[in-house]
């Protein structure tokens, strides 16, 4: 990973983030209570200012606002000078959201190789309510991993077969069980997807941004996203979202060649958000993670153990699956997944912030 100091040395700097002038992207917050819509021109000090859409407008949704009166009208609502300022403690989730999401798996080099997968990237869905950016994250009995990742959000529905010419940008943290997914995946074929949407798609387990961002080029601003992921105060992920394998067009392309595949959740089958070829308004797409997660495959040593309880009698099921409840047992005795009690903090400039509590 290419940490730079300066960014390292923010780790004790949360509540500050650069924003976008209005001519470059419009960054929108909103309340906990969904009732009144920002337009964003500051966050410093862990307070946002910006003009009151909802007074201005009796918007409370950007999508909405957006659809009803497009870039320019808005950007020149920015010197209406009616400006208002709420602090952090009071943001809420910024923009109405679907609970299913299409979500692409070791899409950057680094992490692949971390995650020892060779042949992404790899679609899938992820079926969970979005929470907001403080909300706590239940840790339960999981192997708890982390993963910071910029999402596009679709602001109309549109067809697969082609990539919108805008979209939406929010952040989001990819909540993984890797004692669930390793428990659910497919290991010979890892990038069929079989398993993710089990092993992420816990309640809790998608807390996004607080701010939502809408780009004039959404392409040119998403490539310059540089996404920063702290672990109790410590930098864990970092990179520049053009280091991902599949751009957003990629993305869209690749969705609409696996839009018919199915996936088993919970005695259901899901597949891809796409209803006859058709991306519903306010769908995410999550762009993938850099590395730096906890998960790092699984290692030679469960590999033996586990193949040595099959030889020793374990005959009722897969040498695949001793290795992996090898695995689990070693990661659970280390304690290397996040634990209750611990912090995770996403802070990156023209995009907002999270900042998780792990709780049991």
């Amino acid at each position: 990973m290419g940490l730079s100091m300066s960014h390292a040395a923010q780790a004790g700097t949360f509540g500050t983030v650069e924003i976008a002038p209005v001519e470059e992207a419009l960054t929108f917050a909103r309340d906990k209570e969904g009732t009144r819509l920002i337009l964003v021109s500051s966050y410093e000090g862990k307070q946002v200012t910006g003009v009151d859409l909802t007074v201005v407008t009796g918007a409370v949704d950007p999508v909405a606002l957006y659809t009803a009166q497009g870039y320019d009208a808005i950007a020149a609502l920015a010197a209406s000078g009616k400006q208002v300022t709420l602090s952090r403690a009071e943001l809420g989730i910024p923009v109405d959201l679907t609970a299913s999401h299409i979500a692409a798996g070791t899409n950057f080099p680094e992490h692949a190789e971390e995650a020892t997968v060779e042949d992404g990237p790899f679609l899938f869905a992820k079926e969970v309510e979005p929470t907001a950016f403080d909300a706590p994250i239940p840790a339960g009995d999981a192997l708890l991993d982390y993963e910071v990742e910029l999402c596009f959000v679709a602001l109309d529905a549109f067809d697969i077969s082609q990539a919108p010419a805008q979209a939406g940008l929010i952040l989001c943290n990819d909540v993984t069980d890797r004692a669930k997914l390793m428990r659910n995946i497919d290991a010979s074929d890892v990038t069929s997807g079989k398993g993710f949407t089990t092993g992420k798609s816990a309640p809790g387990f998608l807390p996004v941004g607080n701010l939502f961002v809408i780009p004039r080029d959404v392409r040119a601003f998403a490539a310059a996203v540089e996404l920063r992921l702290w672990r109790n105060g410590g930098v864990a992920q970092s990179a520049r979202q053009s280091e991902a394998i599949w751009d957003f067009d990629e993305l869209i392309r690749q969705s609409a060649a696996r839009q018919d595949i199915r996936w088993d959740f919970e005695g259901r089958e899901v597949g891809l958000p796409i209803d006859d070829g058709i991306v519903p308004s306010r769908t995410a797409i999550l762009a993938g993670t850099p590395d730096g997660t906890v998960f790092r495959g699984v290692d030679k040593s469960a590999m033996a153990l586990g193949a040595w309880d099959w030889l020793a009698g374990g005959w009722d099921r897969s040498i695949a699956s001793h290795v992996v409840e090898r695995q689990i047992a070693k990661e659970r005795d280390a304690l290397r997944y996040l634990q209750p009690g611990e912090h995770v903090v996403i802070s990156v400039n023209l995009m907002g912030e999270l900042d998780n509590l792990i709780v049991e």
